[in-house]
């Protein structure tokens, strides 16, 4: 390659290299795409305001438009092609970035009463949508997430699933928590309802389900409190029902997400373990998850066990109290406050002198005994002194407890 002579206006001038996509800036000089857009970024994140053009030392914003030079990009794949035996790599036709213009005709598109307007735009956005985040920003803002949830609730009003693999991969692609779309949301209580209706559905691809639950986890995050409180028994059961199938670690954690989001509300908390998910918790961390879906479970646990019913379920369980004590202090500082804050729930509140055995029995009291000596934060100290105090007498006459651990840290 040192012995062909490449021609001067190939060549970028920051990166010295062929250039593959080049584009003109506002000041005249063409530079590769991705060396302008580099440099851009850095000398806008340096000075917070705006860079020069590294030829002509012209002011050149951040959001300056970049022009692509398509007959010099043609003129260097000519040139790369006829040197392809010299070694020269043919330069590929670079992908650009979707317009919304033609966003909002594929919108239109979909909208269409013509089926086969409606199949091709509906997979042209699919296509769109998948090949990278400049795409997926644009049809956020072009309102695509509210096209595809209109379709979703069409589609469930008419009972046919025809369009809704691609519909969903779409919304989960270009959702952002906007307060549009939390507008969206509060106006369309069905949609919660079709989410439902698309997980009991008979879809094949299973890829299809683990969208519809991450799309139902978005929706959570912006829906208000009203809207959540609106949750009915039927929904949570369903969401119990996919953790006990365990069909995809993805699929674990979007529910995981989901009941924790609905949680704080005392009536969503009571329908949660009536639901049955204090078993299928326990169940799922006993199955040894990643440290995210722990920390989620036990986030989730500690909000079911601030109820009575929460902390009858986990005491119901065989092995509740002995995988909480298991965690504590093997998993990370967000699952040792939860494992607390559960512990302290059941200690202040269920403990009956069988429930003080047996934290002494499954060595609870033992770990609670080696946060005061562990390398962890003070807070976390504290809240293990108290436990330990609350039932001081039951617990410090046992041979695995030394009792200057209950005496050395006085209030």
């Amino acid at each position: 390659m040192d012995e062909i002579e490449i021609p001067q206006y190939f060549i970028c001038p920051i990166s010295l290299q062929i250039m593959k996509d080049p584009v003109t800036t506002v000041t005249g000089i063409t530079y590769d795409r991705e060396s302008i857009q580099q440099w851009l970024l850095t000398a806008t994140a340096e000075d917070n305001c705006s860079a020069v053009c590294p030829v002509t030392k012209q002011p050149l914003p951040r959001d300056s438009d970049l022009t692509p030079n398509h007959i010099l990009r043609q003129l260097i794949q000519a040139w790369c092609t006829a040197n392809a035996k010299s070694g020269i790599d043919r330069i590929p036709t670079p992908k650009y970035p979707v317009q919304k213009s033609a966003v909002f005709k594929l919108i239109r598109d979909v909208k269409s009463g013509d089926r086969l307007l409606h199949v091709n735009a509906l997979k042209k956005l699919d296509e769109l949508a998948a090949e990278d985040e400049k795409n997926q920003k644009c049809m956020a803002e072009a309102g695509v997430p509210k096209a595809m949830i209109s379709l979703i609730l069409k589609r469930f009003r008419e009972g046919k699933l025809s369009g809704i693999e691609e519909a969903l991969r779409i919304l989960q692609l270009t959702w952002i928590p906007s307060a549009e779309n939390k507008k969206i949301v509060e106006e369309n209580m069905d949609l919660i309802q079709s989410i439902l209706w698309v997980l009991k559905s008979e879809l094949e691809n299973g890829t299809s389900k683990n969208q519809a639950l991450t799309v139902l986890k978005n929706i959570t995050e912006v829906a208000s409190s009203s809207v959540m409180e609106r949750f009915d028994l039927d929904f949570f059961k369903q969401m119990v029902t996919i953790l006990r199938k365990k069909t995809s670690p993805q699929a674990m954690k979007s529910v995981l997400h989901v009941l924790n989001e609905t949680s704080p509300s005392g009536r969503n908390r009571t329908k949660i373990v009536e639901a049955g998910a204090v078993f299928e918790i326990i169940e799922l961390e006993l199955s040894n998850p990643d440290k995210k879906t722990t920390e989620l479970i036990f986030n989730l646990l500690a909000n079911l066990c601030s109820c009575a019913d929460g902390r009858q379920k986990l005491l119901e369980h065989a092995g509740g109290i002995a995988m909480v004590a298991k965690r504590l202090l093997r998993v990370s500082p967000a699952t040792d406050d939860r494992a607390l804050c559960i512990i302290e729930s059941l200690a202040r509140f269920s403990a009956t002198r069988e429930v003080v055995s047996e934290m002494l029995r499954v060595s609870a009291v033992s770990k609670l005994c080696m946060v005061l000596q562990a390398d962890c934060s003070g807070y976390l100290k504290i809240k293990a002194r108290e436990i330990l105090r609350l039932h001081s007498n039951a617990w410090n006459n046992s041979p695995c407890i030394q009792v200057y651990l209950l005496t050395m840290h006085p209030r």
